[in-house]
């Protein structure tokens, strides 16, 4: 074996390459060459001991005494290993006497026979080592094509749907990512049917944009009521024929009319979303009624309380007080339900979701689930076949990839949050849908667009803190001698005009100057200044209550006078001439209050 596994063997069977040695009795692994013959006989000088191999170690097997050492004519030339290669020339060993034969040792040719290699049997230990090497690369083998086959398989699991250019165009993995969760309650899949509506084309029942921090230490899920009013834009939409056209838009509806209703996909609801909150998501997921049941009974079940009994007609949820595992049907029922928590509304249908979402990471991040290749191998059918996901994540490599992301956070750290709303003043008896609350809910998408944790979790390292605050020490300019050129990179249309006109009227930056749009468009308000500007920065900054991230030291520009000037440009964060820019460095105490962790075990009630 070993000869065989170093190319030295040749087409030789290993066992064969044992050869037995007649001064101690034992076989010996004989790994050299045998030195080609010549096909006839030629004289052969006597070897001595010392010469060459040892008198007492010859290479091969002695021939029986009295026999010549010549080959007949005609005769083939000996193979490797074979007992005439190490005989002398009289034909018999340099040992006197006959050779000593351990009693297990294979007979020798008697006297006057022409030598014939014995047939050896192999011992147990090498026939198992032999069997069991070619079971292994049996196995080997089996397994690297089973797992290519089980990787097409799972490849012809993912179901997809264009994002019809509504995303970023997929997840990366040197930034924050923003992925959006789409529950829908279209009632295809085995045993469905049953849940009423059949026929629907379905809605965005429950939806939560998933933002990931850059640095993977925290995360934020942000619930979005389906009783939401907003605006839906037109909607450019692939169609399952392959032919395109536009969805028209609606002013004043309810945000689960994104999904399903009139033809509309998810890309509708990704842009209903990015309308609402300012955030383009990178990917979406949409699950529906069979994902739930898949995934909860792949991973054995989902821990849940409930702090009172539980009878829901509607869901057919039935749990008596205290603590369950929950799986398939009834995981389902338990997320459906409605009428059995506080209000019986659905922002209390909410948070009994986001319990569960929480136990469900907590379960997939458990040692009992990452340990076992049983539920692996059932996550991935389950994670494959519920699934709809968008065109960017078509392959399992690119859905593991994004689960390797997802996988680095630790489960305290992600906060879950409903987007902050109020009742509809529109409705005066029957309070059915609700409206963003403007005084809350601003500061939660610019919590999300910064990358801010929710929980206390310090994203940025103290040595780029301090380089970024470092730029807003020194001294200051005044505000006469500050030269700036306004440029609108984002903001709303007219912005550039405004920002100018507050400058010169209010804060005295009378060298200022509207230098129209910019060539590109900037999530962030950036201010570019040349070093020798650093002191007409720090104070421009001051005014509008700029951050030091976002001071950006390069080149000046040309003014109309001809003089050096420093670039401002608007970007989608801006919110008006005279609202500081200074982005949140954490979440306000009444949005911590209203946030839960998936680390924690609350009882729905």
């Amino acid at each position: 074996m070993d000869a065989q596994g170093r190319r030295r063997g040749g087409d030789i069977d290993p066992a064969d390459q044992w050869v037995l040695n007649p001064d101690t009795g034992d076989y010996e692994l004989r790994l050299n060459d045998s030195a080609p013959q010549p096909s006839v006989p030629s004289p052969r000088r006597p070897r001595s001991a010392g010469a060459g191999e040892g008198a007492g170690a010859p290479r091969g097997r002695t021939g029986a005494p009295g026999r010549t050492a010549e080959r007949p004519a005609g005769r083939r030339a000996p193979e490797r290993g074979t007992p005439e290669s190490g005989t002398s020339e009289r034909g018999t060993s340099e040992r006197e006497g006959p050779p000593r034969r351990r009693r297990d040792a294979p007979e020798e040719p008697s006297a006057g026979r022409r030598g014939r290699r014995p047939v050896k049997k192999k011992s147990k230990a090498k026939k198992a080592l032999l069997w069991t090497g070619g079971t292994m690369a049996f196995v080997v083998l089996a397994t690297a094509v089973g797992g290519y086959l089980y990787l097409e398989h799972l490849n012809n699991n993912i179901n997809t749907v264009s994002d019809d250019g509504a995303s970023t165009g997929g997840f990366q993995k040197d930034r924050a990512i923003n992925i959006l969760l789409i529950g829908t309650d279209k009632r295809t899949g085995e045993g469905n049917d049953g849940y009423g509506d059949k026929d629907s084309a379905g809605h965005a029942d429950t939806t939560l944009l998933l933002h990931v921090s850059k640095d993977r230490t925290n995360a934020t899920a942000l619930s979005i009521p389906r009783d939401l009013i907003v605006d839906i834009p037109d909607c450019p939409t692939t169609m399952e024929d392959g032919t395109e056209k536009v969805i028209p838009g609606l002013q004043g509806a309810r945000f689960n009319r994104s999904l399903g209703q009139s033809e509309r996909t998810p890309s509708c609801t990704m842009r209903t979303v990015t309308e609402l909150t300012g955030i383009t998501p990178d990917n979406f997921m949409v699950a529906d009624f069979n994902a739930i049941k898949t995934l909860t009974t792949a991973v054995g079940g989902v821990d849940v309380c409930v702090a009172e009994d539980v009878n829901d007609k509607d869901s057919k949820l039935e749990l008596s007080k205290g603590p369950h595992t929950i799986q398939g049907e009834q995981a389902l029922a338990f997320v459906r339900t409605r009428h059995s928590w506080g209000n019986k509304g659905d922002l209390d249908r909410i948070k009994v979701q986001q319990q569960f979402l929480g136990a469900l990471m907590r379960q997939l991040k458990s040692n009992d689930t990452l340990t076992s290749p049983t539920k692996m191998v059932k996550l991935a059918e389950a994670g494959t076949e519920a699934l709809t996901v968008d065109s960017q994540l078509d392959n399992i490599n690119k859905l593991k990839d994004l689960g390797l992301e997802l996988g680095k956070l630790n489960v305290k750290n992600l906060a879950f949050i409903t987007l902050p709303v109020k009742d509809n003043p529109a409705e005066t008896t029957v309070k059915a849908t609700v409206i963003v609350d403007d005084s809350k809910a601003p500061e939660v998408f610019d919590l999300i667009q910064n990358d801010v944790s929710f929980t206390e979790v310090k994203q940025q390292e103290k040595k780029e803190k301090a380089a970024v605050a470092a730029r807003l020490k020194g001294a200051k300019a005044p505000a006469s001698e500050v030269r700036v050129q306004v440029y609108n990179g984002g903001a709303p249309a007219g912005s550039a005009q405004d920002m100018l006109r507050w400058l010169q009227v209010n804060e005295g930056v009378s060298k200022s100057e509207n230098a129209g749009n910019a060539d590109g468009t900037l999530k962030k308000t950036t201010l570019e200044y040349a070093p020798d500007q650093a002191d007409q920065a720090r104070r421009l900054a001051d005014i509008l209550g700029l951050s030091g991230s976002g001071m950006k030291p390069g080149e000046s520009v040309t003014n109309a006078q001809g003089l050096p000037a420093m670039t401002l440009t608007l970007g989608k964060d801006f919110k008006g001439a005279g609202i500081s820019l200074t982005p949140p460095s954490k979440a306000s105490d009444d949005i911590k209050d209203s946030t839960s962790t998936a680390d924690k075990v609350e009882c729905a009630q």
